[in-house]
């Protein structure tokens, strides 16, 4: 039996140009990847409740709407949307493994790995914080709600722009470390 696609590591291009509905379309496209994938594992043997993989789902593509969003609005609108899955990772059996004589560490079914969602567009303007608006109103709300899903962002300046990149980790059921 060969090892699942989600523990090799994978990266899923989506070259953008202006037009409508930008969002929804990188929302859908990571949603697509994510299901190929079966991240954030499958539900037989990842040890998360059918709530906490769709919360868990729900929260990428808010990552992926809100740095989306963010482009179009203060860059010029995005130019691609590049999401990687990295491996997963390994785990010992119990009773130890690898050079201490037991068996090799290996990757259990149910370990997803960790994702970096990256958003480029044509501005080498690096996001930052804005000053919150009035309560109720829209708007200066994204890089927050950023900061609190992913587990680390940054941007990285270009030629032609910047890169601004995300990562989230993959979910570990209420009884994980």
């Amino acid at each position: 039996m060969s090892e699942p696609v989600r523990s090799r590591g994978q990266t899923r291009r989506l070259v953008l140009r202006s037009g409508e509905s930008v969002v929804a379309r990188c929302r859908d496209f990571c949603r697509v990847a994510l299901s190929d994938w079966d991240w954030p594992g499958p539900p037989e043997d990842d040890g998360l409740t059918r709530e906490e993989r769709e919360l868990a789902v729900e929260d990428v593509l808010l990552v992926v709407s809100e740095a989306v969003t963010n482009a179009c609005l203060h860059a010029g609108g995005p130019t691609e949307l590049v999401i990687r899955l990295a491996p997963a990772v390994p785990v010992e059996p119990a009773g130890g493994g690898g050079e201490s004589g037991g068996p090799p560490p290996r990757t259990t079914g149910g370990v997803a790995g960790d994702l970096r969602i990256e958003v480029s567009d044509r501005s080498s303007r690096i996001p930052e914080f804005r000053p919150r608006g009035a309560p109720g109103q829209p708007g200066g709300n994204g890089l927050r709600v950023i900061d609190r899903l992913a587990r680390a962002w940054g941007a990285v300046p270009g030629e032609t722009g910047k890169s601004f990149w995300m990562e989230v980790a993959a979910p570990v059921p209420g009884g994980g470390p």
